[in-house]
């Protein structure tokens, strides 16, 4: 993973969440490119071979179509949850923010290749803020 940061701040840092709270928020959040992947595969199920495939593997006999659905609908929750987050976070670095938490890009590939608009300190803030908000919404 190309973020450092360190997995625990001060106790008096506004965003202080505990250590191991803090990597259980980290991966659940590079769970995104599966649950994106995920997503994207349960929208191409057609065929009943590959329905009853996907959901002979998961452990479910009842409706393919129903099941199909209810996954869709787990993944689609924790994706808009992880980008809603982001907005919250901060609306112009929301997809910088989204591309650090969920692919583990560092500051200097978001700097050097897509030319984050902030400096490291503003950065930092704002990904320990999308850390302290997630961890509120996953109460």
């Amino acid at each position: 993973m190309g973020t450092k940061i360190r997995p625990e701040l001060s106790k008096k840092n506004k965003y202080w969440i505990p250590r191991h709270r803090y990597y259980e928020l980290k991966h659940f959040c590079l769970q995104y490119p599966e649950w994106k992947e995920q997503y994207t595969n349960l929208s191409s199920v057609t065929t009943p071979k590959l329905t009853d495939k996907v959901f002979r593997n998961i452990g479910h006999h009842s409706d393919p179509t129903e099941q199909c659905a209810e996954q869709k609908i787990f993944y689609q929750c924790r994706i808009a949850m992880l980008e809603q987050v982001a907005v919250l976070t901060d609306k112009d670095l929301a997809k910088y923010i989204l591309l650090a938490v969920t692919y583990g890009h560092s500051y200097t590939y978001l700097k050097t290749k897509l030319d984050i608009p902030c400096s490291k300190d503003t950065y930092y803030d704002r990904y320990r803020k999308f850390f302290w908000i997630l961890s509120d919404l996953r109460d």
